[in-house]
């Protein structure tokens, strides 16, 4: 049985934890917010890019001038890129482990392409270098704070990749935020670009001939594709550490309860057991 200095030694423990794993809440409690304000500010502009890209593409179409771009070039997959999103810290529950088994399992549905990675997250980066998969790049301390210009040039090297046939495909795997309870991991192809249908036909005044300002629109479609699966996943990486956080410290909560509760035992115990060896030595006295 544990002595009652052991045991207050472990309550106190426990309540220094229980004090960092609160604290780590507020922290992603405060970043979830701004992170969730990027998230909503970017769907809109993604969904109406889309939109645009629709009905640029159907007026390309109809034009006889107008050349193939090579970002909507359908080619065999042998060769595929793949882009995993992870965090650069842990304690966030099994927001890592998702998406780097996700990840694990596309390679082994695609057993007969060449699959590369390129790894955003120092989790990721750290997981898959021990095991030598293989990698084209790797960036840190993107993911938790994403800015447009470092995304944009990670979606350029893709692109620039697929244009020179050096990759058939391009996919991301990160984890979409749905609420603070709920992230969902996500696997989408950005490139061969799949052109949004076209809704409803506008009657579009072009200045410039369609076929341009979709080789203009195609590279910035692929560009907030690589920034929005950043947002997203930033806003999931809060959500899920929050919650986890949480969980932490109500389970500290708990155990401080148990541990003293059997220290109260452990107490009464003692008081008892002194009491009884008093008793029984004054009547062996008398």
């Amino acid at each position: 049985m544990p002595s009652l200095i052991d045991i207050r030694r472990r309550i106190r423990s426990v309540k220094n934890t229980q004090q960092i794993t609160k604290a780590m809440k507020m922290v992603s409690a405060a970043k979830l917010r701004r992170a969730q304000d990027r998230v909503i500010a970017a769907r809109p502009y993604a969904t109406l890019l889309g939109k645009v890209l629709a009905n640029v593409a159907a007026a390309a179409a109809v034009d006889p001038d107008a050349g193939a771009n090579p970002l909507v070039a359908q080619r065999p997959q042998h060769h595929i890129l793949l882009v995993v999103v992870t965090g650069d810290k842990g304690l966030a529950g099994a927001f890592n482990s998702n998406t780097i088994k996700g990840a694990q399992r596309f390679i082994a549905e695609h057993p007969d392409a060449e699959v590369t990675m390129e790894l955003i997250g120092r989790k990721g980066r750290d997981f898959f270098r021990k095991r030598r998969a293989r990698i084209s790049g790797d960036h840190i301390n993107l993911a938790a704070k994403p800015a447009y210009e470092q995304t944009a040039e990670i979606a350029q090297k893709a692109m620039e990749l697929y244009r020179n046939a050096e990759t058939d495909a391009v996919y991301l795997i990160y984890n979409e935020f749905k609420s603070v309870v709920s992230q969902k991991l996500t696997l989408t192809r950005v490139l061969p670009v799949e052109v949004p249908e076209r809704a409803a036909p506008v009657d579009y005044i072009f200045e410039q001939p369609p076929a341009q300002m979709l080789d203009a629109l195609l590279p910035r479609y692929v560009e907030i594709a690589f920034f929005r699966a950043l947002l997203e996943s930033a806003a999931a990486e809060h959500a899920a550490r929050m919650t986890a956080m949480e969980a932490a410290t109500s389970n500290a909560e708990d155990m401080i309860e148990r541990l003293t509760l059997y220290m109260n035992r452990v107490r009464q115990a003692s008081i008892t057991k002194e009491i009884i060896e008093v008793v029984s030595g004054a009547a062996a006295a008398s």
